[in-house]
């Protein structure tokens, strides 16, 4: 009797790791003469899990007491499930979902799981991304639309207090090949502006008028003005004492020094100023920057920007030139951002993400990471803590890099 699809079995062998199991067991198969239709392994905590889905031979009873003969030779249980079905039993609409905590809590779990669940999808595989400083686990869901799957999942996040991203299953997750980072609160911590401001008495007025811009609440550009107005008579030297100042978000120089290694490139596109991000792109290795040159005359400041200003859709422009410049896609490049200036260059990337940023920058991203960690970003690249360690140690790092100042 024929069937529309092939008669299968399979096979899931489970156990104490050791040398030689998945070998012995394809020894047993190759005997049989079927065709390997799926596979996957895993190890957690020296214990496999082997699953191996083959076409059902003619007497498929022969095979289940040949491989249960050699599960038990190798002190493996095993289980065998016999059935038709497609080559890998797979739906479309496939994604990977990241989830990020700190900590991650079994409750958590349950819910995001039961969210995936209500929606009709499921989870083939997870796989642990880290699980220091915070743990970090990648899901692959098939069965659902990505967007509708992150719209069910961002509210979820909310609600568990951790961050899920969500992407399509694409060969560009380990592809993208340009990073564009806006500067202040998301490479540095705090804001240049208003470390300068606090040479002029003026902090208090401009960090107000920074967050209101920040949040959307002003136009960019005139907002900029104003505050770059109440920096006149400030001595240059101040742009010294302001850089000795900075303190970088925490894994940045790890993030930097990780993706460059594997080739990738990067970008400053800030709404600060160039005498700022000129050197911070200098210290750190980053390939492009761009940013708002503040005039200066007579070893002061003037309280007027030369040129043009980069605003929201200057990023977006600057962002666009970037990617021309390496020679990818947009849909290749990764931004990263926190307030409403950045709103135009996330929307203008492949990826968008919104680090511990403003709601409003949270809601129109593709994704936010909210962990104080600049170097968590890597978990959304498919790129886990072990590997980052390994790469270090390949290239002889045993310490951490040094400070900014």
């Amino acid at each position: 009797m024929s069937h529309d699809k092939p008669e299968t079995l399979l096979l899931t062998i489970s156990g104490k790791d050791r040398p030689g199991v998945t070998s012995a067991i394809f020894r047993t198969l190759s005997r049989a003469g079927v065709e390997v239709l799926d596979i996957e392994q895993i190890v957690l905590r020296r214990r496999l899990v082997l699953g191996i889905l083959v076409t059902a031979p003619r007497d498929w009873r022969r095979l289940r007491s040949a491989v249960e003969a050699t599960a038990t030779g190798l002190g493996m249980g095993i289980e065998i499930t016999r059935g038709t079905g497609d080559n890998d039993g797979r739906r479309d609409g496939r994604s990977h979902v990241t989830l990020i905590g700190a900590p991650l809590r079994a409750s958590a779990m349950s819910a995001v799981a039961g969210r995936i669940a209500d929606s009709g999808a499921n989870i083939d595989r997870i796989e642990r991304m880290a699980r220091y400083p915070v743990t970090a686990i990648d899901l692959h869901v098939s069965g659902v639309d990505p967007d509708r799957l992150r719209t069910m999942l961002s509210a979820e996040a909310a609600a568990q207090g951790i961050d899920i991203a969500v992407q399509p299953s694409s060969l560009l997750r380990r592809a993208m090949r340009l990073i564009v980072m806006d500067v202040d609160s998301t490479l540095v911590q705090g804001e240049v502006i208003e470390l300068l401001a606090a040479h002029s008495g003026q902090r208090a007025a401009v960090a107000a008028a920074t967050g209101r811009a920040m949040r959307g609440e002003t136009d960019f550009e005139e907002s900029l003005r104003e505050r770059v107005a109440l920096l006149a008579g400030i001595p240059a030297s101040a742009l010294d004492q302001v850089y000795d100042e900075l303190v970088l978000a925490p894994g940045a120089r790890t993030l930097v020094r990780i993706l460059r290694r594997l080739g990738y490139r990067f970008a400053l596109v800030s709404g600060g100023f160039s005498q700022i991000t000129d050197r911070l792109a200098a210290d750190l290795g980053i390939h492009y920057a761009r940013a708002n040159e503040l005039e200066i005359v007579d070893g002061r400041l003037t309280g007027r920007i030369v040129g043009d200003v980069v605003d929201r859709a200057g990023k977006a422009a600057a962002l666009r030139h970037f990617a021309a410049e390496v020679g990818v896609p947009v849909e290749s490049v990764v931004a990263i951002g926190d307030g409403a200036n950045d709103l135009d260059m996330l929307a203008a990337a492949g990826l968008g993400i919104a680090y511990n940023a403003k709601a409003l920058v949270q809601e129109a991203a593709d994704t936010s990471v909210n962990v104080p960690y600049l170097d968590a970003i890597m978990y959304l690249l498919g790129i886990s803590r072990e590997e980052i360690e390994a790469l270090d140690l390949t290239h002889g790092l045993v310490t951490p890099a040094p400070p900014l100042r």
